[in-house]
């Protein structure tokens, strides 16, 4: 019985050594050491699409629709006929003041030689001073007559060619309003047809006034510097997420701060080739509006919060040691963070590996590798922002 016992506790000692856990090391983590490097600063913000150019055609004379001479929805170019209306009347008007004009032609010509002969009449008296003043009196008559026949003629050329209508810049056409045999007035409210400049298009957007005073407080105290360029670069983003592959230029911003949003417009222009772009479009527009060149950029799978809602980062500090920092972000650039306040170039920043690491704990660190980074899935933390 004794040796049993003796048996069963040796047993039991050695199950039990079996099952104690052997004690763990320090956790494993990816490290990334922060460094200072220009990062471009971009606002992305929607708007729409707005003709470069748009005309709304109308006839300048009175008349009846003969011919509709363009496709609807089609490319036109400037000077190109659009509409023929009926120049028939116009003619006749036209006609019937070129022979005013030779009526008063003929006219001034009788008075000049008139006034002609009466000249030495009048000097050896043989008519009377008055006669030759009423003869001179009308042939100055007779001159006006002739420059009134003459305007008569201009504008009855005028509105025999008003009666071609052409296009006033080159475009792409709307619908027409009106077809063969409508009449149509001068200076009518309803346009006979749109045409629109659709390359270059600009793009309207609009900015709050409060970020537009914060930029160029930025830019004045030197904590950000000026493009290069004059006018900033600006990408779309499509209604469909794509990328539009070709970029713009930002032409201006609106002096004048709207009273009911308390923004601004911007405007930039886009090439617009193959007419991708279409009037009214809803687009974002990425705007390149300046450099910060002591950026520090933190990926956002390296951020979590505390209880307040305080962005943090856990840096790695002497013996290994994690400290928990909390840091201040001023706006995502990618997938990472642009970091202004809490952390300094040199910082070993955990990215990979945080989970249940606490502030005091001694870890292992090694430095991030490119495939960590992708492996490693976003936090629920780290998508939303600071």
């Amino acid at each position: 019985m004794r040796i049993s016992v003796a048996v069963c506790a040796v047993v039991v000692a050695a199950c039990s050594r079996e099952t104690t856990p052997p004690p763990k090391g320090p956790p494993e983590v990816a490290v990334m050491t922060l460094a200072q490097q220009p990062v471009s600063i971009t606002t992305e913000l929607p708007g729409r699409t707005v003709p470069y150019r748009i005309a709304e055609v109308r006839p300048q004379v009175n008349g009846v629709i003969q011919k509709r001479l363009f496709v609807e929805g089609g490319q036109v170019t400037a000077g190109q006929q659009l509409y023929q209306i009926d120049p028939a009347p116009f003619q006749a008007s036209l006609e019937s003041a070129q022979a005013a004009l030779a009526r008063a032609q003929a006219t001034a010509t009788s008075t000049r030689l008139l006034a002609q002969r009466y000249k030495p009449l009048s000097e050896a008296r043989a008519v009377s001073q008055q006669d030759y003043d009423n003869a001179v009196a009308s042939q100055d008559q007779a001159l006006a007559d002739v420059a009134s026949a003459k305007a008569a003629v201009d504008t009855a050329r005028i509105n025999l060619a008003y009666t071609k209508v052409y296009a006033p810049i080159s475009g792409r056409t709307g619908r027409s309003s009106v077809t063969e045999g409508a009449l149509v007035a001068a200076n009518q409210t309803t346009a006979l047809v749109v045409i629109q400049q659709l390359d270059p298009i600009y793009v309207d957007v609009t900015q709050a006034s409060t970020v537009l005073l914060d930029l160029r407080r930025a830019l004045a105290q030197g904590k950000l510097k000026q493009t290069a360029d004059s006018q900033a670069e600006a990408k779309l983003i499509l209604e469909d997420g794509a990328i539009y592959e070709s970029t713009g230029k930002l032409q201006f911003t609106e002096v004048t701060v709207d009273s009911g949003t308390g923004s601004v417009t911007m405007r930039a222009v886009f090439p617009n080739p193959d007419n991708t772009l279409l009037p009214g479009m809803f687009v974002r527009e990425r705007l390149e509006q300046g450099i910060d060149e002591h950026g520090l950029l933190v990926p956002q799978r390296a951020l979590t919060h505390n209880q307040r809602g305080e962005a943090m980062v856990t840096v790695v500090g002497p013996d290994n040691k994690a400290i928990q920092r909390i840091v201040k972000t001023e706006r995502a650039i990618g997938d990472q963070w642009l970091v202004s306040e809490g952390v300094t170039a040199g910082d070993k920043i955990i990215v990979t590996g945080i989970q249940g690491v606490k502030s005091g704990d001694t870890v292992h660190p090694h430095a991030l590798t490119p495939g960590e980074l992708d492996q490693q899935p976003l936090t629920s933390s780290a998508l939303r922002k600071p």
